[in-house]
């Protein structure tokens, strides 16, 4: 475990979390997904995830912990916190240039809790994010991280997100997704992971004020855990609530 970047994450998380005002905005869910064709163990995987984002003064931050139970009743937690401290914000600079409206330091912490043969780890992503403004998109990023891995040689990670909402009719969706692309070592493969969600918002139909969404996520990962030949293509039922 790398104690300076275990610091680093703390520090800024810190001062995100406890030294700004009130969030700008901020935004919580839940959702569960089931599964049928995962790759490695078996193929069907029923996941609950927690979400939480929020926007402070200074920084964004990105949590989620994924719970998730295989066709065994085998279950496993993983969890990421990804928080980013704006340079813009923080010198008081206009750092904006074609699509980018900020830049910021970006890091991440990955966290496996570990359950029998699926093995506990940390790795620690720390780089630079830029915050983009493209047309249509409730929000698009992009970031570049050097990764200290525990339990594979450390290799360099590019990650997107960005979310599309739209309307057919007078029906409300919305098409998020992340891409994680990591480069390969002497002992892993390079992986792509795209997962995206595409969901319909049924919530307007009980309030106006409720986000309650339906739909499908879809996981295309190729060479999954830097494993070469292993490529998962799954589409899961979703059930989503924001509160």
């Amino acid at each position: 475990m790398k104690l300076t970047h275990i610091a680093a994450l703390c520090a800024i998380s810190t001062a995100a979390i406890f030294t700004q005002a009130a969030p700008i905005w901020q935004d919580s869910s839940l959702t569960a997904l089931y599964g049928e064709n995962y790759k490695l163990g078996t193929e069907d995987r029923t996941t609950l995830t927690a979400e939480y984002a929020a926007k402070l003064k200074y920084s964004d931050v990105f949590f989620f912990v994924d719970q998730q139970w295989d066709g065994n009743d085998d279950d496993s937690t993983y969890f990421e916190l990804a928080p980013r401290l704006s340079l813009g914000e923080t010198t008081g600079q206009n750092l904006s240039f074609g699509p980018v409206k900020d830049v910021l330091i970006a890091t991440t912490w990955e966290h496996n809790a570990g359950h029998g043969a699926n093995p506990e780890f940390n790795n620690f992503l720390y780089g630079i994010g830029f915050a983009l403004d493209i047309p249509y998109t409730q929000y698009a990023n992009v970031n570049f991280y050097k990764a200290d891995n525990d339990l594979t040689k450390d290799d360099y990670q590019m990650t997107i997100t960005y979310a599309v909402p739209f309307k057919i009719g007078s029906e409300e969706f919305l098409a998020d997704a992340f891409l994680d692309w990591s480069t390969a070592e002497d002992d892993h493969a390079s992986e792509l992971n795209w997962t995206s969600q595409y969901k319909w918002n049924v919530g307007k139909h009980i309030s106006p004020k409720t986000k309650l969404y339906v739909g499908i996520e879809h996981s295309v990962w190729n060479n999954k855990f830097g494993i070469k030949g292993v490529d998962q293509n799954d589409v899961s039922a979703l059930v989503k609530y924001h509160f």
